[in-house]
């Protein structure tokens, strides 16, 4: 049986995840797609899905008996409104990050799903299904021993004059605040912010780099550097030391040359490429639950814990140097 995809919002991850279900994965096919903007939906029909429906309503998407599951790719306000609608319809819904704009309205999914009784939701923490990132919870499990401190960052090369200063947490640490929480097997307590000397290539309305520190109940400490206008490429860098020894992110798969008296190797400029394989992984894991009417990888409750996390690290950030309390509720047995 061939599993019927609808996709709402079609802009550059909408169309992609298009392009990846009907060109390279197998199982499933786009057969809806809304946006706000009918002109995306059109440019992705003619391009990646042209069986595909356009639909002006995305709640009639849903509800239609075309669509065995929903892809939730539109702008991050709508995300809790439509997850909640593929809820009561007992459709499993892949949703990008964020889950919801506010824990509240996260913890509102986790309700809802409670209540169908099983799991429907995957949230799209891709970096969970990174190859370095998978040979490195490996690395924790069988090499370094405990873990006890965690370095790590996140750098992009610039930021448009749009991202403000809590956009580092909502759009940028949100990855880390997910991955180093799988990483460990562990909740977070609480955080801290601090703001080095400001970059001179940051714009007036944003503070960059910033250092956040994390403490988690088995007792980690956590750095992230988050450095949105480092200039010089995309880098992501993770090393979790642990009792035993220590293990690291390795580096992108990159040809070495030597040439001109240096020896180098180039560095990606743009998250696409870093990250592209982890969105076929994903979203292949999401399929095949789908196929069965449920969803695997990062759940519900990991998008209303990465909310709660960020929600403190914002509040930390307008109290700089202070720790501010992580309080979690006790896991719900449907996430066990």
């Amino acid at each position: 049986m061939t599993l019927k995809i609808g996709v709402i919002g079609t802009g550059a991850i909408g169309q992609d995840h298009t392009r990846r279900i009907n060109e390279v994965l197998a199982g499933a096919r786009v057969t809806a797609l809304n946006d706000v903007n009918r002109a995306n939906a059109e440019t992705c029909q003619r391009q990646y899905a042209p069986e595909a429906r356009i639909f002006d309503d995305p709640h009639a998407l849903i509800r239609d008996a075309d669509v065995d599951a929903v892809l939730v790719c539109s702008w991050g306000q709508t995300h809790e409104e439509y997850v909640l609608a593929a809820v009561a319809a007992g459709k499993p819904c892949f949703c990008e990050k964020p889950l919801a704009t506010t824990a509240e309205g996260a913890r509102r999914i986790v309700e809802a799903e409670q209540a169908a009784g099983k799991r429907l939701v995957q949230v799209g923490f891709m970096r969970r299904y990174d190859p370095g990132y998978v040979a490195l919870k490996k690395a924790v499990s069988e090499v370094t021993g405990a873990p006890l401190m965690v370095h790590a960052a996140h750098r992009n090369p610039r930021v448009g004059e749009n991202y403000v200063t809590p956009m580092a947490i909502h759009d940028t640490l949100i990855h880390e605040i997910d991955v180093l929480r799988w990483l460990l097997d562990d909740d977070y307590t609480s955080a801290r912010v601090f703001f080095p000397r400001k970059s001179p290539r940051a714009h007036e309305k944003l503070r960059d780099p910033q250092v956040v520190v994390l403490e988690t109940a088995g007792g980690v400490v956590i750095d992230v550097e988050v450095f949105v206008n480092c200039h010089y490429g995309y880098d992501i860098q993770c090393e979790i030391v642990g009792e035993d020894g220590i293990a690291r992110l390795p580096e992108p798969m990159g040809i070495q040359t030597r040439s001109g008296a240096v020896l180098g190797q180039p560095i990606l400029m743009d998250w696409k490429d870093r990250f592209i394989d982890s969105y076929d992984y994903e979203l292949a894991d999401f399929l095949k639950a789908a196929a069965q009417g449920t969803a695997a990888g990062p759940t519900a409750w990991d998008g209303y814990v990465a909310a709660v996390t960020a929600d403190a690290c914002v509040a930390a950030q307008e109290a700089e140097g202070q720790a501010v309390s992580i309080d979690l509720p006790a896991r719900p047995s449907l996430y066990a």
